[in-house]
């Protein structure tokens, strides 16, 4: 049987996914498959980039060891560019060059962060200035320790996730830190108003200045042109040694494009993540699925478990429909959960909300038709994965809403999914304790549980203290 090369353009998270459902299928069997990835490291988590900033290093992140990849016969190319791609004689050139052949391509190209416009960001080579930096990548985490080393003010544009892990990285560094966001509410995609005030007060808290509702407007530069500050749309002007841009993210087409694959927003995919062109597909970040791009855990592991069984044969008609999704992590030291809509949009729109003030803690939940439509918890997400199970399955909600919050995790009884990002069951990691499994750092590796966006790493340890046998079993998470 003839051996069907397969090419990976990009080494991120999306790809590292892809590799490990192919694996399941047994695919390396019959697949040559060569991955190409423009950093110097292998794939890792960039959901925890936050470590890199608490003194870890890349090491420390990474999703697999090396040695899993050549155990598997699968080339890596670090450091390599494809600068060129031929889908018509199934070829692709890396910047150096060389030349190599695929019968089935993979765009996994990832995003790019999205720059804001102001004045003075770029130089006249159309690079960010020093004192500068986006927050995406090893290197940039780098930057900003290096920055932060010499004390001083930050300022961190953007309050989404990112933008948030940075300012606490950055205060934890030991720098004067305040973060402006153009919306009103703090991770506005995910929160409402009233979550992302009190997400807003608990980072006060902290010691970190929170501006929401402001445009920035330009870099202040002083003597040398050294960055000194940044200037609001109102005039005020924040002091700065260092301006983090955190505002979003954008897929990285443009290869693509160059290639006459069909783009938008992002690489048009149809539900089997196949882009049109014979033998090309794209997920992830770069994709764009009926009009949507992604840019969370869940979807696009999921893509990778469709796209597996469409490379392989093993299911050809798996398709990917878009899921409901659900997050949950923990914020610059906030837990905070959200699923489905924030707001009411419906009249019949049932609204519960509970705030505690002084313990920092908010519970809003939206039902249609006595079914969970939205949730958002701030400050304690105890009650989230029991309120994920009853929204995915859209099952009615209890007459007195209240007892929905209160109810503690039982996995048993929310339908056993303990990581959403892998799909993975309490019964699945309880099997693996059984055999043998001592550390959370076995748990994961041997289930997957754990190394998407790293919320249910606290259950996780739970289970295994209350069901190792063994008294060495390590559980830090």
């Amino acid at each position: 049987m003839k051996r069907t090369k397969l090419a990976i353009i990009g080494n991120g998270m999306a790809t590292g996914k892809l590799l490990e459902e192919l694996d399941r299928r047994h695919a390396f069997a019959n697949m040559d498959v060569s991955v190409f990835g423009e950093e110097p490291h292998g794939a890792y988590n960039r959901i925890m980039l936050d470590r890199i900033l608490k003194g870890g290093n890349v090491g420390d992140i990474l999703l697999k060891p090396e040695g899993w990849h050549q155990d598997r016969g699968i080339m890596v190319y670090k450091n390599a560019q494809v600068t060129l791609v031929s889908p018509a004689a199934k070829r692709l050139w890396t910047e150096d060059g060389t030349e190599h052949l695929f019968d089935k391509l993979v765009f996994a190209t990832g995003s790019k962060p999205r720059l804001p416009q102001m004045e003075g960001l770029k130089d006249s080579q159309g690079k960010l200035v020093p004192g500068v930096c986006a927050y995406r990548d090893v290197s940039d985490c780098q930057k900003m320790k290096d920055y932060a080393l010499k004390g001083g003010n930050a300022v961190v544009i953007g309050g989404g996730l990112l933008g948030l892990e940075a300012a606490k990285g950055l205060s934890d560094l030991g720098m004067r830190v305040n973060l402006t966001h153009i919306f009103e509410t703090l991770m506005n995609r995910q929160l409402d108003r009233m979550g992302g005030q009190m997400l807003g007060r608990a980072m006060e808290r902290l010691g970190i200045g929170i501006r929401t509702g402001v445009l920035t407007k330009g870099i202040v530069f002083g003597p040398k042109n050294k960055v000194i500050g940044v200037r609001l749309a109102d005039g005020e002007i924040l002091d700065a040694d260092l301006v983090v841009l955190a505002i979003g993210i954008q897929p990285r087409a443009t290869l693509a494009q160059e290639s006459d694959i069909p783009v938008n927003a992002g690489i048009l995919v149809n539900d089997q993540l196949w882009t049109g062109i014979e033998g090309v597909f794209a997920l992830g970040e770069c994709a764009e699925h009926r009009g949507i791009t992604h840019g969370t855990i869940q979807p696009i592991y999921e893509q990778c478990s469709v796209l597996a069984d469409v490379l392989t044969g093993n299911q050809a008609d798996a398709a990917y429909l878009e899921s409901k999704t659900y997050t949950k992590l923990k914020v610059a030291g906030v837990e905070v959960a959200s699923m489905g809509i924030n707001e009411p949009a419906e009249l019949d729109d049932e609204v519960v909300q509970v705030v505690e003030e002084k313990r920092g803690i908010y519970r809003k939940l939206i039902i249609r038709d006595g079914r969970l439509a939205g949730a958002v918890l701030v400050g304690d997400t105890g009650c989230a994965p029991a309120l994920a199970r009853r929204f995915e399955r859209q099952d009615l909600m209890p007459a007195n809403r209240l007892d929905a919050l209160a109810t503690p995790f039982r996995a048993a009884e929310s339908g056993g999914m303990i990581c959403h990002c892998n799909r993975v069951t309490e019964e699945v990691v309880l099997n693996q304790i059984r055999v043998g499994c001592r550390t959370l750092q076995e748990i994961t590796a041997k289930t997957g549980a754990g190394s998407g966006c790293g919320s249910c790493r606290g259950q996780l340890a739970s289970l295994l203290l209350k069901n190792s046998t063994v008294k060495s079993a390590t559980v830090s998470v």
